[in-house]
């Protein structure tokens, strides 16, 4: 073979390998390609995920409204932290997160009165403009004005609360008694009622030293016609005589022998388990005791009315407003996701099912004449002029320290260990100082 012919044959069969070479390196990236872009495709299909903070008991009564959600919104998944039953050990939580600067939650579940706090401190995502007016005309003007701060929306709410008086309707009728309207109506009918044996005790309150103190007293102290603070001039009235008028009605209660002498011990269970067990006349409480009081278990089931808390002559009824909304973290990595979460907890469907499940009153008005809901609650639509009558705990960003002050001090006038005057003059100088320290500011 000539040696032309061998070079020639050499180059033939390299060439061949070299094209082979190729077509392995061109099957090989494009096979890489496609494990890249269909990874790519894969990781962008895996849903978004955004965590929030719930007390234990809330995560059970309304994990099926995350389900929904999930099921509507296959791209988002909610990671619920259960957080502890005791709701200020959880606004410690949010608190605790947020200051360390990276919390790690993108929804914001809040109750009322931690909303100031929240959205002065800069935590939380203004939604004014993210929420058009048109989807807040069903809401309860109180439910929405108690998710603003200074004028700009900061939460969607879903639940709302508000004190009610509870009554055993049987022992009223039997004393020929209708349903008290003023603080001397109650202490009569009680007195009454008491003398005739038809009950232990005439009246059950929280007065505990712990917020539920501060909530009831709202109610007592707007139905005496003051106030605790004007969140506008920030001006405060717990110095002024309605707030003494306030503190003699609850402290005839208890010199009288109305209140039981350990209501200063009480919570709202303590409360509702003295009178669900039909030792005493009425209660102040929550709307969540009605459905218990009314179970088939109890001992007082269908002999229980409501209605707006008493109040002095010429003045009106107020209960104070609590209940929950959901705001968006601005440290999010995931506000718009988190806000689709929000809107869809507070929508029409999720807040019916939470009502129909758990007995909750609604934000939505709509609700509270909803077929399905009236089916299984024939009082909700009573409940509306109440959840309307609802009076604000000051919206002011020094509400805890606000809180905490009054707490201290209505406690000691209540259990005697201060004189009343004395007390809420101490109050309102303390309550003054830390506003202006922080208007100093």
């Amino acid at each position: 073979m000539s040696t032309d012919s061998s070079t020639h044959n050499l180059h033939h069969s390299f060439n061949r390998w070299l094209l082979r070479r190729w077509r392995f390196l061109a099957t090989a990236i494009v096979v890489c390609l496609g494990v890249i872009f269909y990874s790519v495709m894969a990781l962008s299909q895996q849903p978004v995920h955004i965590a929030m903070l719930m007390t234990a008991l809330d995560v059970a009564q309304e994990q099926h409204i995350i389900e929904a959600f999930e099921a509507q919104n296959p791209d988002i998944k909610v990671d619920v932290i259960e957080g502890p039953n005791a709701t200020n050990l959880v606004e410690d939580l949010y608190t605790s997160s947020f200051l360390l600067g990276s919390s790690p939650y993108d929804a914001v579940i809040m109750d009322v009165v931690w909303l100031p706090k929240f959205a002065a401190a800069g935590w939380l995502v203004d939604l004014t403009d993210r929420i058009p007016e048109s989807e807040l005309k069903d809401f309860i003007p109180e439910t929405v004005e108690g998710s603003r701060y200074q004028g700009r929306l900061y939460r969607m709410p879903y639940r709302t609360d508000s004190g009610l008086l509870y009554y055993r309707e049987d022992l009223l009728q039997a004393a020929g008694a209708q349903p008290p309207e003023t603080f001397e109506d109650l202490i009569n009918i009680s007195k009454q009622i008491q003398q005739s044996q038809g009950a232990d005790w005439g009246y059950v309150w929280q007065g505990r030293q712990y917020e539920g103190l501060a909530a009831m007293f709202v109610e007592v102290l707007e139905g005496a016609g003051g106030f605790w603070v004007n969140p506008q001039t920030l001006e405060v009235g717990l110095d002024r005589p309605e707030t003494q008028k306030a503190i003699q009605f609850l402290r005839t209660t208890l010199d009288q022998g109305i209140s039981p002498p350990g209501v200063t011990t009480y919570q709202e269970e303590e409360a509702r388990r003295l009178f669900q067990s039909g030792q005493a006349v009425f209660m102040r409480n929550w709307p969540y005791a009605l459905p218990l009081a009314n179970a088939d278990d109890s001992v007082i089931k269908g002999k229980v009315g409501f209605k707006p808390m008493v109040h002095a002559p010429g003045q009106s009824s107020a209960g104070a407003l609590g209940g929950w909304g959901i705001g968006i973290a601005k440290s999010s990595p995931h506000p718009e996701e988190a806000l689709r979460f929000a809107q869809y907890y507070a929508s029409e469907e999720a807040q019916r099912n939470l009502v129909l499940k758990n007995g909750y009153l609604p934000t939505r008005r709509s609700l509270y004449t909803d077929p399905q809901v009236v089916e299984k609650y024939p009082y909700f639509p009573r409940m509306q002029a109440v959840a309307e009558s609802a009076a604000l705990r000051p919206p002011i960003a020094q509400y805890a320290q606000a809180s905490d002050i009054l707490q201290r001090y209505l406690s000691a006038a209540l259990t005697g260990r201060t004189d009343p005057e004395q007390a809420m003059r101490d109050a309102a100088k303390e309550t003054r100082n830390l506003l202006q320290r922080y208007s100093a500011r």
